[in-house]
């Protein structure tokens, strides 16, 4: 950890507008695409220090007003910190940073949840999609929300599959990427007619954006702090709720979905969110449809040569096509 100086760093310049003490030492603890973090630790405890990189000062100060409501309707957000002046977002050097109080907690997997905990979570987050459209404005709903399209999806396809075969030196997750572009393409071939239709998205509410086993805090058992709430927008909920249950309980690397821990899941979601059968299953076909037109791990690595995603890429391949071969299945677990 980094021991400041007076004077020597802005970000312990940054501390003295909060009363939060003399600041002893910073550690990075967290990047990403969105942010990056720090932990502080000063003479009166330790917190986390968040450096927004791409978000605009609206949007920051947008996240800010609704988590610090969140928590007095039994939502377990995370406001940050005020400083002296009232203020919650600062701009150094045309920088922004926020300062959040440090939580104590470990992240769990899906599968280390056993049943009663998997309803727990799902009631938490349809806690947080009902407390959401309860606190902020009515959403315009769209009328059409155009889906992927396979023929633009399997050019995407051939293009890759093209540089892949190009490449003078292959190693192994050439291989893997080859063959699953194969397959995909056939699939989609096979299966371009089950495009949703443009008029049929799911309804659009408020979701947290990033709702996965990183974000979610526990003491013990307990969950104690949703975190990261930089993509709170409004955006199909329904959607969030399918994608949170593939975050959480896909088995990994072999792709395949633990259906019980689905159902105990959604059953208390819909006791508390009530988003009705054809929401959800509109954006399980439309969440489905995505993933198999998807191609953004193998963009991100062979366009941007950015390799972060890949260890990823196995358990996402597979997922769609265990996926698919189980349509009916994972549509009952989700909706039945």
């Amino acid at each position: 950890m980094h021991t400041p100086r007076p004077g020597d760093s802005p970000l312990a310049a940054l501390l003295g507008h909060y009363a939060v003490g003399t600041p002893l030492g910073f550690r990075p603890v967290a990047e990403g695409l969105l942010n990056r973090g720090y932990e502080v630790t000063t003479t009166e405890g330790r917190w986390f220090l968040k450096h927004y990189l791409h978000q605009s000062p609206a949007a920051i100060a947008f996240q800010h007003r609704v988590t610090a409501r969140l928590p007095r309707h039994g939502v377990p957000a995370l406001p940050p910190v005020a400083g002296r002046d009232g203020r919650t977002a600062r701009c150094v050097g045309g920088r922004w940073f926020a300062l959040f109080p440090w939580v104590e907690g470990t992240h769990r997997a899906g599968g280390e949840l056993d049943h009663a905990e998997c309803a727990r979570l799902g009631a938490l987050l349809g806690s947080v999609h009902a407390t959401l459209m309860r606190l902020l404005p009515p959403v315009q709903q769209p009328l059409f929300t155009p889906a992927a399209d396979a023929a633009a999806s399997m050019a995407v396809a051939h293009r890759l599959l093209e540089g892949i075969r190009a490449r003078p030196v292959r190693e192994t997750f050439d291989e893997l990427a080859e063959h699953r572009l194969i397959e995909r393409l056939r699939m989609l071939r096979r299966l371009a007619h089950r495009r949703p239709p443009d008029d049929a998205a799911p309804r659009t509410g408020y979701v947290h954006g990033d709702f996965h086993p990183l974000n979610l805090l526990y003491a013990d058992r307990d969950p104690v702090a949703i975190i990261d709430w930089d993509r709170l927008a409004a955006l199909p909920d329904t959607e969030e709720t399918v994608r949170a249950a593939l975050l959480f309980f896909t088995t990994r690397p072999q792709g395949t979905l633990d259906l019980s821990r689905v159902r105990a899941f959604m059953h208390a979601y819909r006791g508390i969110a009530d988003p009705g059968g054809r929401q959800l299953a509109a954006a399980v076909r439309r969440l489905w449809w995505e993933r198999l037109n998807d191609f953004w791990m193998l963009r991100r690595h062979y366009d941007e040569s950015d390799h972060r995603s890949d260890p990823l890429f196995a358990s996402a391949a597979a997922l769609i096509v265990w996926w698919t071969r189980n349509y009916d299945e994972v549509m009952d677990a989700f909706v039945g």
